[in-house]
């Protein structure tokens, strides 16, 4: 059984998605790092030797540290978090063990450049409605919990990009996009290494839905429905976002946690 300051790989892997994920810290050193450059959803990376200079960056949050085995830096970081008054735990057996989980692992040469604070910058045509709100759910639960979304006329996506330094997606002649059949929500799935059977679950309903293909899972249409109902419930597009989190938070533990749950009230009726 792991310590009150241990997390396994199992624990984590079941928080990794959800709104209240711990932040993941990365401590990994260079060497261990250069053998495999692919990192946790939703990992930052620190360098151990300068904690006391960033810990306070996590006052208030949750957080998992990890470094190759679950060993002395990620023991040493998560015990400096304790010290700051921060819930700090090790990664039991560290990357190695998640690894060999064969859970999900991101490849960081696709992830955007951050900007001065740390956050990746996103930019795409203003009145979202299933794929410009899935995308940013995907991003925000799994690569960068931190990341800014741009919504603007569908005119100015490509010079706003330019001038801010932001990735455009879900736009036409842009990498992260519609491809074939693909919509941009499974794009990013396959580019960044995240195919999970709950995810896959999900981008059939999220393509069923932008692509007004409805035979592609029965649930698309409802989440069709509820994606317009949100786009006329919101005249600012920010706020439909915050809303179509907690949607997709809520159709991705169905995914993960409830397809084989069924619902039927009454049970039975007698004359």
């Amino acid at each position: 059984m792991p310590s009150p300051t241990t997390m396994t790989v199992q624990q984590l892997g079941r928080r990794i998605g959800v709104p209240d994920a711990p932040a993941i810290i990365d401590v990994r050193i260079p060497d261990d790092v250069a053998a495999d450059p692919r990192i946790l959803p939703g990992a930052v990376a620190r360098d151990f030797r300068t904690v006391v200079d960033w810990a306070g960056d996590f006052a208030g949050r949750d957080v998992v540290v990890l470094c190759q085995r679950g060993l002395k830096l990620s023991e040493g970081v998560a015990a400096w978090l304790r010290h700051q008054g921060i819930g700090g735990e090790k990664l039991e057996g560290g990357f190695e063990a998640w690894a060999a989980a064969k859970l999900p692992l991101i490849k960081p040469d696709l992830i955007p450049p951050r900007d001065t604070r740390g956050r990746t910058l996103w930019v795409t045509r203003a009145r979202p409605k299933v794929d410009r709100v899935a995308c940013p759910w995907l991003v925000r639960r799994f690569v960068d919990p931190t990341a800014v979304f741009l919504f603007v006329a569908a005119s100015e996506v490509a010079a706003v990009a330019d001038r801010f330094g932001a990735t455009p997606f879900d736009i036409e002649g842009v990498f992260w996009s519609h491809r074939g059949p693909a919509c941009t929500f499974d794009v990013m799935l396959d580019e960044f290494g995240l195919r999970t059977s709950a995810l896959d679950r999900l981008s059939l309903i999220i393509r069923g839905a932008d692509t007004a293909c409805m035979d592609l899972a029965p649930e698309a249409a409802g989440l069709l429905a509820a994606s317009l109902g949100l786009s006329r419930m919101y005249r600012d597009d920010l706020a439909q976002l915050q809303a179509g989190l907690a949607l997709y938070d809520a159709f991705y533990r169905w995914a993960r946690d409830a397809v084989e749950e069924t619902h039927n009230w009454p049970v039975s009726r007698t004359a």
